[in-house]
């Protein structure tokens, strides 16, 4: 192809700022396609102009360093750097554990450094399968946010957002929930935008094995007030959390259901399936639970048994992006929705966002920050959703300067216990 004119000068211009933002993960494809059009010639040209331009995508790109700070209140972020500049963010922690799941990254690193991080699903399949002791809240949130990362590298390399990769957006705008526990916060949050909430049951960890008239009566009342600030257009979900006993959670329920929430979240433990399915098959409310389970295998019992029409999984304990879209793929075919649990930090958030986008079923995305004070650009909440994200990988860049105040933390789980004799009460 012979280029002698100005315009030939300045589509090489061009590509030279285009690919380098590419290899720092702010342009790429888009890009290209903006300054040359979309015709066969048209993309023929920047390829062949861009090949002579810069020839690292058919060089190796490798992984060369895993890094992990911890982050206040109680988050790690993860940062996987690679030998052409681009990085990758994700978010390994299971909470209370950051010590923990940081030395867990750090041997998964042993594998992974000097390896090309595109091979997302093999590298999954590898640190999961190979280390024999498979699962668990510590190895799976760990993998998690190693494979997190890995999508946000090769969505930058490619100059797309990680759903693109995923068979592309399935809605416009992604709705998000806040957490909301008296009618002043349901108010303050209808002012910031939001429409959905979700709270707790009040005073939950003291309701005990078998729960007096008082308190069963006292949390709907509680619910009461939340709907009648929410007011009848909003949705507000309860997180029974896991710590309410059987016999305890099917007198609440009954109360509940003249209120309509909008879903009961965790209603017994996670592990009694059997005692979900038969709460869930005794009411009309969505049963939903997930935020402890992990992995495409967990999943599988809670819908063979129907215990739950709304799954949670959590996109930093479950297995990550593609285990959490395969999750959801489970879900469609026995007709469940999936809303992400997030009670993490922006990372967190932003792979939730790329999951919701990509899939069919998605009901609604928590969230406990947007990213002010730890993103350059923080996410923005209008009618109850967040537009859907452009930008390349998570579409998120962290601010290192905000973020300097923030580094370390020592965050505990709560210990409780109950009030009336000092015996130990889940948290």
């Amino acid at each position: 192809m012979v280029v002698n004119d100005n315009s030939a000068r300045s589509r090489r211009k061009f590509l030279k700022k285009a690919f380098a933002s590419l290899a720092a993960g702010t342009a790429g494809v888009y890009g290209i396609n903006r300054a040359y059009g979309n015709t066969g010639q048209a993309r023929e040209q920047a390829q062949e102009e861009a090949e002579t331009l810069n020839t690292w995508t058919k060089e190796d790109l490798l992984i060369t360093k895993l890094e992990t700070f911890k982050v206040k209140p109680r988050f790690l972020f993860l940062k996987i750097h690679t030998n052409q500049g681009i990085t990758g963010l994700g978010e390994p922690i299971t909470e209370g554990r950051a010590d923990t799941c940081a030395e867990a990254v750090k041997e998964i690193g042993k594998y992974l450094i000097g390896k090309d991080p595109r091979r997302i699903i093999h590298h999954w399949q590898a640190i999961y399968r190979h280390s024999f002791y498979r699962g668990g809240p510590i190895l799976t949130s760990a993998l998690s946010g190693v494979e997190q990362a890995l999508w946000d590298i090769k969505g930058k390399a490619l100059g797309v957002p990680i759903y693109e990769l995923l068979g592309g957006p399935t809605r416009d705008r992604i709705r998000v929930y806040a957490h909301a526990r008296t009618p002043e916060a349901i108010r303050q949050a209808r002012e910031e935008g939001y429409t959905a909430f979700k709270t707790g049951v009040l005073n939950s960890r003291q309701s005990g094995i078998v729960a007096s008239p008082r308190f069963i009566d006292e949390a709907a009342r509680n619910f009461a007030d939340l709907r009648s600030a929410a007011g009848d257009d909003a949705d507000i979900g309860i997180d029974f959390h896991g710590a309410i006993s059987p016999q305890n959670a099917a007198l609440l329920i009954r109360e509940l259901e003249p209120m309509q929430p909008f879903f009961i979240e965790e209603p017994v433990n996670c592990q009694n399936v059997e005692v979900m399915a038969q709460l869930a098959r005794e009411t009309h409310l969505p049963i939903a639970t997930g935020e402890r389970i992990f992995t495409k295998w967990g999943f599988r019992e809670i819908l063979e048994k129907g215990a739950a029409t709304i799954l949670q999984p959590d996109i930093c304990h479950a297995g990550g992006i593609f285990e959490g879209r395969l999750i959801a793929g489970m879900a469609e075919a026995y007709y469940a929705a999936v809303a992400p649990h997030n009670p993490l930090g922006p990372i967190s958030l932003a792979c939730g966002l790329q999951l919701a986008a990509s899939i069919p079923n998605f009901l609604c995305q928590e969230q406990v920050t947007l990213g002010e004070g730890y993103l350059k650009e923080p996410f923005q909440v209008s009618d109850g959703h967040i537009p859907l994200p452009t930008g390349p990988g998570l579409g998120i860049e962290l601010d290192e300067e905000a973020l300097a105040d923030k580094l370390g933390h020592d965050w505990r789980n709560p210990e409780t216990y109950l009030d009336s004799d000092g015996s130990v009460v889940d948290w």
